[in-house]
């Protein structure tokens, strides 16, 4: 039993079929992360702080503005 006929495809054809492919499908590399935009002074930014249970309880014991209440105890402590 003979094979049937493969389809040969000349190397630059091919070449170029694979390059047309990669440059479809491949995602474009970053070279570096974009430049953050220089917040505003007085802006809050949101972060995640783990704090001990007692410590966080203290200042929740005040009510509503607990958060404002740990953030003037750090520019406090900073000196700010």
């Amino acid at each position: 039993m003979s094979r049937p006929p493969t389809r040969r495809f000349s190397g630059s054809a091919r070449d170029a079929a694979e390059a047309a492919f990669k440059s479809a499908t491949t995602k474009p590399a970053i070279a570096e992360a974009p430049a953050k935009a220089p917040a505003l002074p007085s802006a809050r930014e949101m972060v995640s702080l783990r704090l001990d249970r007692d410590v966080l309880d203290h200042f929740q014991e005040g009510g509503p503005g607990w958060q404002d209440r740990i953030n003037a105890a750090l520019r406090k402590a900073a000196g700010l």
